[in-house]
């Protein structure tokens, strides 16, 4: 039974803030609300996942901390995903509805621009 690519879309949408630009009977595009570039496009397929992703997404908590960020993420559909990577790690792995796993990144967005301007002075 081939897999449905209307959840992947709902999710990264509510996840990334983004909307849908375009769609048909095989896909899914998505892109940022204020420009139409980057997207991403979203296909079902027939088989189910099976190996790694070729696509990893790391995403950064923006505008609050990375629990809170956690918290909505698996508030959306997300799950805590074991893909090997031990208690010692500084990011949670996560996937999305349909197993597609992406991390979510410890420091968040201020904490890196904060380092970077330290290491700038």
């Amino acid at each position: 039974m081939p897999l449905s690519h209307a959840s992947s879309p709902v999710f990264w949408r509510a996840v990334l803030g983004w909307r849908e630009v375009e769609a048909d009977a095989v896909g899914i595009t998505i892109a940022p609300t204020d420009r139409d570039w980057p997207t991403i496009d979203v296909f079902a397929v027939p088989e189910r996942k099976g190996v790694k992703n070729r696509l990893h997404l790391d995403l950064r908590a923006d505008g609050c901390s990375t629990a809170e960020e956690l918290q909505r993420l698996l508030d959306l559909g997300a799950r805590r995903a074991d893909v090997g990577q031990g208690p010692d790690v500084s990011w949670v792995v996560l996937a999305d509805p349909e197993g597609n796993e992406f991390c979510l990144l410890a420091r968040t967005v201020q904490e890196v621009a904060q380092e970077a301007m330290r290491a700038q002075a």
